[in-house]
């Protein structure tokens, strides 16, 4: 009697396949599929969605970096501070701002949500990274409340930050799968101040919200007056004609926790308040 080979791994259990090019597409459905059950599942409807830079700090961080800089500076006879240093700590010490003012937002907003008929509703998210991200996982789990982190491999980032829900934790691959969820969970955006990819997720929305692509109404506030005063002059824009002055009312501007979630939830009970009636 001939031998049997034994069983070669079925195509979906095959790493090196599912691994290749030529698997490129399963893998792009899979970042679509999975999180859709996770979410039906843990009966996450919609959310809330911080954005902002990964690199800013915590207050007591950056102020405790600025402080040793500063001690150092006082004791010239045995170190020389170097000034590009102390002028990268004092920045990081008046960004560090945002950081506390996104814990506080989220925390509020959480608050508000557990209030809610379904507490599932307006669930906080981020991209699960440092930063304003972790701050806002932060403010949602001091507030007792579920969080969503839709993470991003890659090089240069760490793991996801520690106060994301187990069960809402995400890790993609693809740039855009991630933003798909972003875009398709947000009934609200907050933007703090960030880099090119707080840039570019700020206009995408901004896109998106122009063309009608998103057809729900979203609200979009950009957190930080003084910051993007500097770095996008949309005034400049609608002077050059490449945008129209009713694109001005896509977003709103706030500086305060207090002003961001009050502006918020009058919004969310506004467009959603068939839905969002509080016990």
């Amino acid at each position: 009697m001939p031998k049997l080979k034994p069983p070669v791994p079925k195509a979906y259990r095959n790493l090196e396949f599912l691994n290749s090019p030529d698997a490129r597409a399963i893998r792009i459905l899979a970042e679509f599929l999975e999180p859709l059950h996770r979410f039906r599942r843990y009966r996450v409807r919609d959310a809330i969605v911080f954005f902002g830079s990964a690199r800013i700090k915590p207050r007591q961080v950056a102020q405790r970096t600025l402080r040793e800089i500063e001690a150092r500076a006082k004791r010239r006879s045995t170190a020389v501070v170097d000034p590009e240093k102390l002028a990268a700590a004092q920045m990081d010490f008046h960004m560090s701002r945002y950081y506390e003012e996104a814990v506080e937002l989220a925390r509020k907003l959480t608050t508000w949500t557990k209030t809610l008929k379904d507490p599932q509703r307006f669930l906080v998210c981020s991209g699960g990274g440092p930063g304003i991200m972790e701050a806002a996982n932060k403010g949602a789990s001091l507030a007792g409340g579920k969080s969503i982190g839709l993470n991003i491999s890659l090089p240069s980032e760490e793991n996801p930050n520690f106060y994301i829900t187990d069960e809402l934790n995400f890790e993609f691959h693809y740039f855009f799968m991630r933003k798909f969820w972003f875009a398709y969970l947000a009934k609200a955006y907050v933007m703090f101040p960030g880099g090119f990819g707080t840039l570019d997720e700020l206009m995408e929305i901004l896109t998106l919200l122009q063309t009608s692509k998103i057809k729900k109404k979203a609200t979009v506030i950009l957190y930080g007056k003084e910051y993007w005063e500097r770095i996008i002059n949309f005034n400049a824009m609608l002077k050059h004609r490449v945008i129209s002055l009713e694109d001005l009312n896509l977003f709103t501007c706030k500086d305060t926790p207090d002003d961001a979630y009050n502006y918020l939830v009058k919004e969310l009970r506004k467009n959603y308040s068939y839905e969002t009636e509080v016990i």
